[in-house]
């Protein structure tokens, strides 16, 4: 525990990648960068006991689920059911990018990783690291790589200490692009709806949203 290994997000190294693989593989916890902030993860297969694991070490409430980092644009019609038009165009426009979409899950998701209305929060992030073990485990359930309640910690240096001991391994790009969390986006009642502002600006998303 408390292992510390350096990495380029743009460039990851393969031996990094593969020893990071193959800890997300073993049902372990992993903390990593992304273009907005660190986060803390797992494999999103069900019954990883990783999953578990990262709420004991966020001291998060169970009742709560996890976003999923995705490796493609594309993947959101694979974990996503019904998905609006607009929302699709969304992914297209600003995918890789900090914008997290909600949306109801498929069959592809376990029950385990749902909300209780049966959503998923999906996101690209514009990191390759990120999206390379996305593409060689599979989605990555993951938040935000901090105490419940806490700042999100935008360097390596800024994980906390205690974090970094629980987790079983923690990779280290230096500081976060954009240090800011993802603008979270869903769908009521068939509009848009904004769940949280954060590094894409609104405004951005409704110009997107609307283009027919």
């Amino acid at each position: 525990m408390g292992t510390i290994v350096a990495v380029d997000q743009n460039k990851p190294q393969v031996d990094v990648l593969e020893r990071a693989a193959r800890v997300l593989r073993d049902g372990g916890v992993l903390v990593m960068p992304t273009d907005s902030v660190y986060g803390i993860g797992c494999a999103a297969v069900a019954d990883n006991p990783g999953h578990r694991r990262i709420f004991s070490i966020k001291r998060r409430d169970l009742s709560q689920t996890l976003p999923w980092l995705i490796a493609d644009p594309s993947d959101l019609l694979v974990y996503g059911r019904d998905v609006p038009a607009w929302m699709e165009r969304l992914a297209r426009e600003l995918w890789p990018g900090a914008l997290t979409l909600v949306v109801d899950a498929s069959d592809a998701v376990s029950a385990e990783y749902r909300a209780a209305n049966g959503t998923i929060a999906l996101r690209v992030p514009d990191s390759n690291l990120v999206r390379a073990l996305a593409r060689e485990v599979g989605p990555l359930a993951t938040t935000s790589a901090n105490t419940h309640g806490e700042a999100a910690a935008t360097s390596g240096a800024g994980v906390e200490d205690r974090i970094v001991q629980a987790a079983d391994l923690t990779l280290d790009a230096g500081p976060a692009p954009l240090a800011v969390a993802s603008t979270i986006v869903g769908c009521e009642d068939g509009e848009l709806r904004v769940f949280r502002a954060g590094a894409v600006p609104v405004s951005c998303i409704v110009d997107v949203a609307k283009t027919t």
